[in-house]
Parts: C-alpha cells; sequence; structure tokens
C-alpha cells in the first residue's frame, strides 16, 4: 500500500493528473487531424465517383469529336490521381489514429506507472514519442497529397485552356458569372 500513499500526496496527485493532460491536449489535436482527414477523403471519392459518370458519358458521345480522346485521357490521369490521393489519405487516418491509441496508451500509462512501478516512467515517454512520431508521418502523407490534388487541378486547367485555343476565345464570352468573371467585371 506504499503506492496508494504516495498517489494520495496532494503534490503527487496533481503532478500526474498533469502529467496526464499532455497527451490529452495530443489527443484533441489527432481529433481535429482525422476529421479533417475524412473530409478530405469523402471529398476525393465524391471527385471519384464524378470523373466515373464523366467518363461514362464520354464513352457515349460520338467519336466525332476533336478532343473526345483528351477528354477521356484526361479523365483516366485524374482518376488515377485521385485513387493515389485516397490511397494516402488512408495511410495518413491510420498514421493519426495510431497516433491517438498512443497517446491514450501514454495517459493510462502516467497514472500506471505513477501509482504502481516508479522506475518504469520511460514507457509512457516512449508512448507519447511515438505517438508524435505517428502524427508526423500523417502530417507528411497530408502534404505529398495536398501537393498531388494541386497537380490535379494544374492538369485540368492545362486541358481547359486547351480547349479554348481550340474553339477561340468565344468560349469565355459565353460563360456569363464563371471562372473568367469577378463581380461582373471580366479579369484573365
Amino acid at each position: 500500500m506504499n503506492w496508494l500513499v504516495r498517489l494520495e500526496a496532494p503534490a503527487n496527485a496533481l503532478a500526474v493528473l498533469t502529467a496526464m493532460i499532455t497527451p490529452a491536449v495530443l489527443m484533441s489535436a489527432c481529433g481535429t487531424l482525422i476529421l479533417s482527414t475524412s473530409t478530405r477523403l469523402g471529398r476525393v471519392v465524391d471527385r471519384i465517383r464524378m470523373l466515373v459518370a464523366k467518363f461514362e458519358e464520354l464513352e457515349r458521345t460520338p467519336s466525332g469529336d476533336p478532343l473526345r480522346e483528351e477528354s477521356r485521357q484526361l479523365v483516366f490521369e485524374q482518376l488515377a490521381r485521385q485513387s493515389a490521393r485516397a490511397r494516402l489519405l488512408q495511410r495518413a487516418m491510420v498514421a493519426f489514429y495510431s497516433a491517438f491509441g498512443t497517446f491514450v496508451s501514454s495517459s493510462i500509462a502516467i497514472a500506471v506507472l505513477a501509482a504502481v512501478a516508479r522506475n518504469f516512467t520511460w514507457t509512457a515517454v516512449v508512448l507519447g514519442l511515438c505517438g508524435a512520431l505517428f502524427m508526423m508521418y500523417g502530417a507528411v502523407l497530408l502534404i505529398i497529397e495536398s501537393r498531388m490534388a494541386l497537380g490535379a487541378i494544374v492538369s485540368e486547367l492545362n486541358y481547359v485552356a486547351r480547349v479554348r485555343r481550340l474553339y477561340g476565345d468565344d468560349l469565355a464570352e459565353r460563360s456569363i458569372g464563371g471562372p473568367f468573371t469577378w463581380l461582373g467585371r471580366r479579369i484573365g
């Protein structure tokens, strides 16, 4: 019962609770990252569904359109990019969930080790470090995924520029309130 006496001292109990709060703050950060990553994953899934519908539409159109094959190629490239993004986001989610679980384990280890085995408090530090490494890995994956998203946007904009060159500048004139105008004023 020596361990119970150590925890009953107000200073020791406060120190243990304070130490347990640090992983809790990191758990909150993981939760935020998990939420935003799952939102991004949902958007990628929606984008893939839209690209599949676009591909099906292209397959039904006659082959007389000079840009049909280029459009099909763009859809295939976009599907490949979106699939790679989905895989990165899924890995990031696994990393963030692993970090979350590790921080929970770290918080529990702090409490248990403070009560039972003061000689093994390094275990909580190792668990906290592992959780931080999982968070860093997930953040790196999100950086890579966001660069892939930018690449997808750039390739689509390049395609739009080719369509505009093929059909002439009157394409911009026909879009009312679209990307070529801003507050009623023509830009670009």
